[in-house]
């Protein structure tokens, strides 16, 4: 049985040689720590999982106030809300905020979204809520937002001419809206109103060289860089295996099965899992890195201890080399060049190419991506790319391979 505090048996209880804890109920606990600090605790659960919420220290915080933290928390959880994600949240919004505010709700949204997603892609969510849509609707009470609202906060990344900026900020918006309706902060999400109103993107494509004679002059430029052994094996292994860069950079050795030719991993952005069969070629690259890199978790490892190479590595070795990044090649260029020189050149069937680049497109029976299926047709295909990205560097004449059968 828990008896309740009170300010006298608080300021009784001594400093010990260990921790000691005082308990108000409901999870509600006194920290006592050997140095004499007293810390208010709450131990709840959210979500099946265990978790801890600090609400200051005693006097600091009285008994009083930390009694009705609690109950407010004890609330939010009965609401669906973890009372974590809310403090983190508005202490990141400042103290100016109100607890309903956009800009609060929407980093609570954020810190429960980001989950199962990618560093590379929460952070440009998260920067494109805290550059173009916190600053003008950031400190509105959420349920207010209306549409007009939100179209202000488009039109003014229109006008710097990112069109698509201004539709995945909406996107976002709405997402927000979304969870304040669900947690019964909002009644509605006025985004839906704003159907065919912005303007439509301009499609860039990533650039990329799919011209024989151009690759082939890139495959040699490659070979001959002077930039370090560690980023010109990333580069050549690149085009052979052409995943997303990030999959690239992140490649770790103990997902490499060299008995069996393949790299297996989950997908930055599908969250799949996906096998790369590797072609005598890509093992030769990975087993000359091997000695050198080897001994630790990354294949492609940063100067800096327990990384990987940095996104921007790869594009500054295309730059030394003379490339344009925007405009003639990039990092992920590789990957389009593939798809385009194994349809066009090797004539493979497009989706045996499109397993391999992970994409998931259902098939005819409505089943989507599958990391196995067409696998003896895509080691083929990774063999023939391979052996076809060599004859081209060698010089030799343009061949076409017959497709998978």
């Amino acid at each position: 049985m828990v008896m309740k505090l009170t300010d006298v048996n608080i300021k009784k209880t001594k400093p010990g040689e260990k921790t000691r804890k005082l308990f108000d109920g409901g999870g509600l606990y006194l920290q006592i720590e050997p140095t004499g600090g007293k810390l208010w605790r709450y131990k709840y659960r959210f979500d099946g999982k265990e978790k801890l919420l600090a609400f200051g220290k005693y006097p600091d915080v009285t008994l009083h106030e930390v009694r009705r933290r609690h109950q407010e928390a004890r609330e939010q959880l009965t609401q669906g809300i973890d009372p974590g994600a809310v403090k983190k949240a508005q202490k990141a919004a400042g103290a100016e905020r109100t607890a309903n505010s956009f800009e609060v709700v929407a980093r609570e949204w954020f810190e429960v979204w980001k989950v199962d997603k990618a560093e590379t892609h929460y952070k440009k969510v998260i920067g494109r809520l805290e550059k173009d849509a916190f600053p003008y609707i950031g400190g509105r009470p959420v349920n207010e937002i209306s549409a007009p609202e939100v179209l202000a906060v488009c039109r003014r990344i229109e006008n710097r001419g990112v069109c698509e900026t201004a539709r995945r900020v909406k996107e976002n918006i709405s997402q927000v809206m979304r969870y304040a309706i669900a947690t019964g902060r909002a009644d509605r999400d006025p985004c839906p109103d704003l159907r065919g109103v912005l303007k439509a993107a301009t499609v860039k494509h990533m650039p990329t060289l799919t011209d024989p004679d151009d690759v082939a002059e890139l495959l040699r430029a490659i070979d001959g860089y002077k930039g370090g052994e560690i980023v010109r094996a990333a580069l050549r292994f690149a085009p052979l295996v052409f995943v997303r860069p990030g999959e690239l950079r992140a490649a770790k050795w103990a997902d490499i099965d060299f008995d069996r030719a393949e790299w297996r991993f989950v997908t930055s952005k599908t969250k799949t899992e996906h096998l790369v069969p590797l072609a005598r070629q890509s093992v030769e690259i990975l087993k000359d890195l091997q000695p050198l890199t080897g001994g630790g978790e990354f294949v492609f490892p940063n100067v800096r201890p327990g990384r990987p190479i940095s996104d921007a590595t790869l594009t500054r070795a295309l730059q030394t080399m003379g490339y344009d990044t925007a405009n003639d090649i990039c990092p992920h260029g590789f990957r389009a060049m593939a798809r385009t020189l194994l349809a066009e050149r090797l004539r493979f069937p497009e989706n045996v190419i499109e397993h391999q680049l992970a994409h998931k497109v259902p098939d005819a029976l409505g089943m989507a991506y599958n990391r196995t299926k067409f696998i003896d047709d895509r080691r083929r295909m990774m063999s023939a790319w391979a052996d076809y990205l060599d004859g081209l560097k060698a010089g030799a004449a343009i061949m076409r391979f017959p497709a998978a059968s």
